[in-house]
């Protein structure tokens, strides 16, 4: 089994599996709640806070993407301020990929902890550089 520790690694892995993946894509902003704190106000200035907001979502086969900065520039054509993108992916069985409605209802799930401000370890979170992004 391949280890993931880039963008670059991710796509191969996905290509290497048994069964047909999708690639679950959401897309977030870092925002600020109204009722944050002077200190979350100078934690989220200084690039260390704020909470994770959904702009976006998409699915692509591994096979749909060169690489990170095709996905970037597919993500500028919809015009949507992102931060970063939280990846995770999603197998399909007996060599079928996985449906459309297993596909959106991972992406909904993903969305959901965000919003929750849930555990994000178990995905993938790149910059807009695509450098992983590691929460502490």
């Amino acid at each position: 089994m391949s280890t993931i520790t880039g963008f670059d690694s991710l796509l191969r892995t996905a290509r290497e599996q048994s069964e047909p993946q999708r690639l679950l894509f959401v897309f977030v902003k870092t925002a600020l709640p109204e009722d944050a704190s002077a200190a979350e106000v100078r934690r989220y200035h200084e690039g260390r806070g704020g909470g994770l907001m959904p702009v976006m979502y998409v699915d692509k086969s591994p096979d749909e993407i060169d690489g990170f900065d095709t996905l970037r520039a597919e993500s500028g054509q919809m015009d949507a301020d992102w931060h970063m993108v939280v990846v995770a992916a999603l197998a399909g069985r007996a060599g079928q990929a996985p449906s459309e409605p297993d596909v959106a209802e991972a992406c909904n799930s993903i969305i959901r902890t965000i919003h929750a401000g849930g555990d994000l370890s178990h995905l993938l979170v790149f910059d807009r550089a695509g450098d992983p992004i590691h929460f502490v």
